[in-house]
């Protein structure tokens, strides 16, 4: 497909998605199943018997572990053939970082190690420098770290007080400062650093190797969870870091740093997706073999209530990913055919989804913190104990929504983001929102003749993304340039449109999903539309509420008025008996004994 021909990111607001154009999960090919099949071996054999050992730091074992990974090639799937990896796309990438999700701390390590620890040196190094540590680290034989958060710096990176000043010489930058929070800080060989030269207000980059005099690897932190994760403090005390290992040109680094979280929030996307499907395993394990008043705790309405939820929580966050992940493959692809270097490609790619990617992280790890927190409450006392491995996952889990950005940053980013491609022209936002608000006040319904049940769905989405237009529209003329200080809003319309954007995703998945099963002469659809049921009848309750929140924060009189009722009519859904169809959903779950949707 031609680049002009694809959509853009934060698209999804202004025009209706078609089933047919959209990827899902089930069109995964045979050679992609076979690398999650390597991915889910390893875990098998290798992670899950060790998870006591490694959450207890036993000396060694992670890297080890690292290093096995590389030696299945586990480290190189994305990494150009040149450079000794696999030269996988994008789309197979994400799904293997969801088969390697569920395997709690190791997971953090080795996300760390093929993300944000490789991918700034092979996407903004230079030749020498890809030649020099890519194929390592895509073989395990070196390991990575990412080293941006400074102890007074936090979310604002680009205030931090790391500095770089070039030797007399000319030959090195000699290197002062401190970092934290470094995630395989304790065994990291090569790090990127990030630091200001002189007198520069931004950051520049650097690669520094651990084994270089002055750099003083911290102990290790204690943690909440991931426990077996190596998290470190690493100081920089005159460390004399040659000229050709600044990483990109100078004053880049923060440009790198932003880009490659662009990328890691999306995988991270991916990554709580097999951790939900793990834990909703383990949630039905239990079930299925605890007994109270004579009975299995599955047969009780209250639980199946929880076991129906998670799956639908689940299914709808990987719906999402998979429809943006081949969004972001496609347009990848489409660089790369006009001539552009692979890394480039990648980082424009993904920086044309910085909506999505933001939208998808604070969706995924909040989808995966309701999973775990109910597969405590459905293991009761014994969820509480540390022998069960619900107490592990609750605990890993909770990292997410600080990771790659807090769910608040990555909330304001989603509005801030929107508004800003708006103003450059780059989405027709602002005139999509007058022609909602104009027939608002024209007094004209949007009223839909439906005629199918798909029909209906899509109704209800494009009512959701009117909501969103309506609200979007009135607060930002309404504030003009102090728009940008209303977090509270930006936070309201920000929920808005991540609820907006899963129910669209499950409906366009579900809706192919059915033709596929028609064409290959299957049935068996009901449980599938029960979730997008579900789904959608509870988005509609929060959307409406964010946008009341919304609207009863600036408007007033009848003003209020109006955009109140307007919200209940785009919010105004086809009534659902969600008791049955979780019902249905948890019955499915607890026959199959695990995750099987």
């Amino acid at each position: 497909m031609e680049k002009d021909q694809l959509i853009k990111g934060g698209e999804f607001l202004l025009k209706e998605a078609q089933a047919e154009n959209t990827f899902i999960p089930e069109e995964l090919d045979e050679e992609q199943q076979m690398i999650v099949q390597t991915c889910e071996d390893f875990l098998e054999a290798e992670v899950y018997p060790n998870l006591d050992r490694i959450d207890a730091q036993e000396s060694g074992l992670m890297a080890e572990l690292v290093t096995k990974a590389g030696e299945l090639g586990l480290l190189g799937i994305s990494v150009p053939e040149e450079y000794e990896g696999f030269n996988q796309n994008f789309l197979t990438n994400m799904r293997a970082n969801e088969s390697m999700g569920a395997a709690n701390s190791f997971s953090v390590a080795f996300m760390c190690h093929t993300g944000i620890g490789t991918l700034p040196i092979l996407y903004y190094g230079n030749e020498e420098q890809r030649q020099r540590y890519v194929p390592k680290l895509a073989s395990g034989e070196l390991k990575a770290a990412y080293c941006l958060t400074e102890p007074g710096a936090g979310s604002d990176a680009n205030s931090g007080t790391t500095k770089a000043t070039l030797s007399e010489d000319g030959k090195h930058y000699i290197l002062n400062g401190a970092k934290m929070w470094i995630t395989n800080g304790g065994f990291a060989d090569v790090q990127t650093v990030f630091a200001k030269i002189d007198n520069d207000r931004v950051l520049s980059a650097f690669i520094i190797e651990r084994d270089w005099d002055g750099v003083v690897i911290n102990a290790e932190e204690k943690k909440m969870g991931i426990k077996g994760s190596s998290t470190t403090q690493i100081f920089y005390n005159d460390v004399k870091v040659p000229v050709e290992n600044m990483l990109g040109k100078r004053g880049e680094g923060f440009r790198i740093a932003l880009n490659i979280l662009h990328i890691g929030r999306i995988k991270l996307g991916a990554t709580v997706i097999g951790a939900a499907k793990r834990s909703t395993t383990q949630s039905v394990n239990y079930a299925n073999e605890r007994k109270q008043f004579g009975q299995l705790i599955s047969n009780f309405g209250a639980i199946k209530h929880k076991l129906g939820e998670q799956v639908v929580q689940t299914f709808a966050s990987e719906s999402a990913v998979y429809r943006a992940s081949k969004d972001v493959n496609d347009t990848i692809e489409a660089y790369m055919a006009e001539g552009m270097d692979h890394g480039e490609a990648n980082i424009k790619g993904s920086a044309q989804f910085a909506i999505e990617c933001a939208l998808l992280k604070v969706l995924g790890s909040e989808a995966l913190d309701y999973v775990v927190d109910e597969s405590v409450q459905i293991c009761g006392g014994m969820g509480f104990s540390s022998e069960n491995p619900v107490d592990r996952n609750y605990r890993d889990s909770r990292i997410n929504r600080i990771f790659e950005g807090t769910n608040e940053i990555n909330r304001l980013l989603v509005v801030d983001t929107a508004l800003k491609r708006a103003m450059k022209g780059e989405i027709d936002l602002f005139a999509k929102a007058k022609e909602v608000v104009d027939k608002l006040n024209e007094g004209a319904d949007h009223v839909f003749e439906l005629k199918s049940y798909y029909e209906d769905k899509r109704a209800a989405v494009q009512n959701f993304k009117d909501a969103v237009l309506m609200i979007l529209g009135v607060s930002s003329e309404k504030f003009k340039r102090k728009f940008v200080f209303e977090q509270q809003i930006w936070m309201n319309i920000s929920d808005m449109l991540i609820k907006l954007y899963a129910a669209e995703s499950t409906l366009l998945r579900v809706e192919k999903l059915e033709k596929m099963k028609e064409e290959s002469g299957e049935n068996g659809m009901d449980l599938y539309k029960h979730i997008l049921d579900v789904y959608t009848y509870d988005a509609a309750a929060s959307i409406r509420k964010a946008g009341e929140d919304a609207i009863n924060s600036f408007a007033e009189g009848k003003e209020q008025e109006l955009l109140l009722n307007a919200l209940a009519r785009f919010t105004k859904v086809a009534p659902v008996n969600v008791r049955d169809a979780r019902l249905a959903i948890a019955d499915k779950l607890i026959e199959d004994n695990r995750y099987n949707f």
